[in-house]
């Protein structure tokens, strides 16, 4: 009895809702869909190591997506750096130009001002000074050149970075016994004898190369450029003034100057004996060696142009023979102690930005 009316009931519960199910289905239909997307399976295994695949493969096509994002950003951030420098590498240059030019005429008429107050006497300048000076320049110009290019091959070849990797300190006590050995050999030969002079020569200026070369190694090439260019302006001061002034006047600084450069020297070598932890120390011998150098080396520079004139005027009387070559070893030595800490200062201010 019972079971005949739950079936009829059935029917007509289903015909009376039956419009509410037709309406709601209809008004909503994502809804429908969205219950049917999200409703869990009965057999979820599959499904979550699907679920799982799917959330790696999503991950690893975001980070892809975002790494490409990065290069694409990276190479668009580089082109706009490269194709909107030249204007401003430009105006940038003659600025450099400009406040260079300032810096050596400033420096050109402070020093004529402080150090050549008393000019020569005997209206100015001999043509045979004036030739052998200009002689002893060219000498020391292309000593100079040697040096640079014998170095920069040095630091191309790979010669420096073997010479570094066997043995730095035989490295460089060999190379100053060199140095110091072809320097007396060219001294040493009289300048008639052309050949092995030069020969000599040019081996002094190969060692002095080999020495300068792990610098240039470190550095880069516009700093040591800038270094080259500060030092020609320091020394073209100072040898304009010591061209200028009175006779044999800055002779008398030799003494002084060859005590100054062994302090100097002395200074150099502190790290070796004054341990880590004395900080103060180690920073006033550093100081002791950078600025004190570049004094005692552009003195030097006064002193060497002053003993290029008086041995002109020595040569003229028939007492010594003109040897320009000798004249130039001691200022290329000059200009290559000057550059050399210029090229320290420079790096050392580089890394304070």
């Amino acid at each position: 009895m019972s079971f005949t009316l739950t079936l009829r009931a059935g029917p007509a519960r289903l015909a009376s809702r039956l419009p509410r199910i037709l309406k709601t289905s209809t008004a909503s239909p994502s809804t429908a869909i969205r219950a049917f997307h999200n409703s869990t399976p009965k057999n979820a295994f599959f499904t979550a190591r699907t679920a799982s695949l799917a959330a790696r493969t999503n991950a690893k096509t975001s980070s892809s997506s975002n790494v490409l994002a990065r290069v694409k950003g990276a190479a668009r951030g580089y082109q706009q750096q490269a194709y909107a420098d030249p204007a401003a590498r430009r105006g940038e240059l003659i600025r450099k130009l400009v406040v260079g030019g300032a810096i050596f005429g400033g420096t050109l008429v402070a020093v004529n001002v402080m150090f050549n107050r008393e000019t020569r006497e005997d209206g100015g300048m001999p043509l045979f000074e004036r030739q052998y000076l200009n002689n002893t320049f060219l000498h020391t110009g292309l000593g100079v050149g040697i040096i640079g290019v014998s170095a920069y091959r040095m630091v191309t070849s790979g010669f420096v970075y073997r010479l570094m990797a066997t043995n730095p300190w035989a490295i460089g006590i060999g190379g100053i016994a060199l140095s110091i050995g072809s320097m007396i050999a060219t001294r040493s030969i009289d300048p008639d004898n052309y050949v092995p002079k030069y020969a000599f020569w040019t081996a002094f200026n190969v060692t002095q190369a080999a020495i300068v070369a792990p610098l240039m190694a470190m550095a880069a090439p516009a700093l040591l450029a800038r270094a080259g260019l500060y030092t020609v302006a320091m020394m073209g001061a100072i040898s304009f003034v010591g061209a200028t002034a009175k006779q044999e006047k800055y002779l008398y600084i030799g003494g002084p100057l060859l005590a100054g450069a062994a302090i100097v020297a002395v200074s150099g070598f502190a790290p070796l004996i004054i341990p880590a932890t004395a900080i103060r120390t180690l920073a006033l011998t550093e100081n002791l060696w950078l600025y004190g150098g570049l004094a005692v080396f552009g003195g030097f520079t006064l002193y060497d142009v002053q003993k290029v004139l008086h041995h002109a005027r020595l040569a003229e009387r028939g007492l010594i023979k003109r040897d320009p070559v000798n004249e130039s070893i001691s200022l290329e030595l000059d200009f290559l102690n000057i550059w050399v800490r210029m090229v320290q200062i420079l790096m050392m201010q580089q890394r304070r930005k």
